[in-house]
């Protein structure tokens, strides 16, 4: 037996504890959607004069992550487009996320995406926008229809766009004689809207939905219901469900992590071809996720950030809480070192306070008297987490 047939062998021959993996994951769309009966009904009414030829409003989601705005947004367009195709109405629901990169991280990427949506294939560099933006009302206006464009993270969009895409998007309709646009707009950010320009925020925001956390016991029926999809009876032991449950309802109340740390549990079961998933499984899950989600967020950082990160870390090791000040100072050292451009210190502030944001470090503000107040950094993850995070910054700076 040659050593590709060794590698996997003991794989292959383990019984799987996954019927459905994918129930796990946010893309799987469920027949049941528990706890979020309100905000269905509601959109669904909001949407509902499409069905009678009407453009329905414009409406805003809010809300954390992993609380169900997208996966309601896309139930209720599906049921929508069902609907109408018995109903002697076109209603088309093209779904965008802004995240997406090359996908949705400039504004003549997200028309030429859109315009491809609708059958239209547009260059994605090259035109001027006036005209991929034209190509984009032609396709629209081809036929007698309602489109219902739902703008995932629409808060990344404006972020690297501007919120001039949004002011033509809002307006749409003025240009458009055969068809007539929707426009779902959904964000994390509760104070999004408030940053816009106004004649954008009324347009935007005809109707808002607020989605609120899931609590500990919402989170259990939503996990037990994917894992009767996703596991194989009898592959739980009694507590699991729970556990993810409590862990991430301490994160903000997110199905999204709870899903995930079910999943990987299950993954490291199979991974090492044991027989049940237990609640030391979702021990290990949780720090594997957040060693990843911490790591890839690190990666993805500007060299300045990343700076800054690797002056706290050297700082942490002789100091369990660090003052600004030093952490800049430090910072002007790693960039002398490496020919970096030194930011002010007003930047460098900046950049301590969106790790903190991510997680990735503590900041809290404390007065010093007639000294006036400073900020005092420490590092919140665990041992594991900090080493490997050492290890890919040695990596880059050193």
């Amino acid at each position: 037996m040659n050593s590709s047939e060794n590698l996997f062998s003991k794989f292959l021959q383990s019984k799987s504890i996954f019927k459905n993996r994918e129930a796990l994951t946010i893309s799987f769309s469920p027949e049941n959607i528990p706890h979020r009966e309100k905000q269905i009904n509601d959109l669904g009414r909001i949407l509902a004069p499409a069905l009678k030829g009407g453009r329905p409003s414009n409406v805003f989601l809010y809300g954390r992550t992993g609380t169900g705005k997208t996966l309601i947004s896309n139930f209720v367009g599906s049921e929508l487009e069902k609907i109408s195709e018995n109903n002697g109405q076109t209603i088309k629901v093209l779904y965008v996320n802004c995240k997406m990169k090359r996908t949705a991280d400039t504004e003549y990427r997200l028309m030429a995406y859109l315009s491809k949506m609708l059958g239209k294939v547009v260059p994605f560099t090259g035109l001027p926008t006036d005209q991929i933006y034209k190509a984009f009302f032609e396709t629209l206006d081809e036929k007698k229809q309602t489109v219902i464009l739902i703008i995932d993270e629409i808060d990344a969009l404006v972020e690297k766009t501007g919120d001039e895409i949004l002011y033509n998007l809002t307006r749409i309709n003025q240009d458009l004689k055969n068809s007539k646009v929707s426009l779902i707009g959904i964000t994390n950010s509760l104070g999004f809207i408030e940053s816009l320009d106004p004649r954008i925020k009324s347009s935007l925001s005809e109707e808002e939905l607020i989605f609120p956390p899931y609590n500990a016991l919402q989170l259990q029926d939503i996990l037990r219901g994917r894992a009767s999809v996703a596991f194989i009876p009898g592959m739980l032991e009694p507590g699991v469900i729970e556990k993810c449950a409590a862990l991430a309802a301490q994160e903000h109340g997110d199905a999204r992590r709870a899903l995930d740390l079910l999943r990987v549990a299950g993954e490291l079961v199979e991974r090492n071809t044991e027989q049940k998933v237990t609640v030391k499984h979702v021990d290990v899950a949780q720090e594997k996720i957040d060693i990843d989600r911490i790591l890839e967020t690190v990666k993805a950082q500007p060299r300045q950030s990343q700076a800054v990160l690797f002056s706290i870390i050297e700082l942490a090791e002789k100091n369990k809480e660090i003052q600004t000040g030093e952490v800049y100072d430090n910072y002007q050292e790693i960039c002398k070192k490496h020919g970096f451009k030194i930011l002010t210190t007003r930047r460098v502030s900046d950049l301590i306070a969106e790790l903190d944001l991510f997680g990735i470090i503590n900041t809290k503000i404390i007065s010093k008297g007639r000294y006036g107040r400073t900020r005092i950094i420490s590092l919140g993850l665990s041992s594991s987490i900090i080493k490997k995070l050492k290890k890919l910054l040695y990596e880059i700076f050193l």
